[in-house]
């Protein structure tokens, strides 16, 4: 699974979105199945400027089949249906230090 963290980059929305844009074209070459994008929740926890423009540009992507689908950290867990497949798809995600801890600063993208 890639990982892209915005947080670390620091940039403003419009970079963060050419970013994401350009991490999925070279995933879905990669043949991965999924990316995890930190982009942190906002510090009035109410949801950062980047968050929310990237779940509308996602969900633009998903209408368009560029991606099968988009989920918040929220949901990152074992528990979760498609979570689920995304671990059996690659089980190396097991590992990953996000699952179970209901990060809503973090969006899962499924590529396939």
């Amino acid at each position: 699974m890639k990982f892209i963290d915005l947080k670390k980059e620091n940039c403003p929305v419009d970079y963060a979105l050419v970013l994401v844009e350009m991490e999925i074209e070279s995933a879905i070459k990669e043949g991965e199945v999924a990316i995890k994008v930190l982009h942190g929740y906002g510090s009035h926890g109410r949801g950062g400027a980047i968050l929310v423009a990237l779940r509308q540009m996602l969900s633009t992507y998903k209408k368009q089949k560029r991606i099968v689908d988009y989920f918040g950290g929220d949901r990152w867990n074992i528990f979760d249906k498609e979570t689920l497949e995304i671990l059996n798809k690659d089980k190396t995600i097991y590992n990953d230090e996000d699952m179970g801890k209901a990060n809503p600063g973090i969006t899962i993208i499924v590529l396939k």
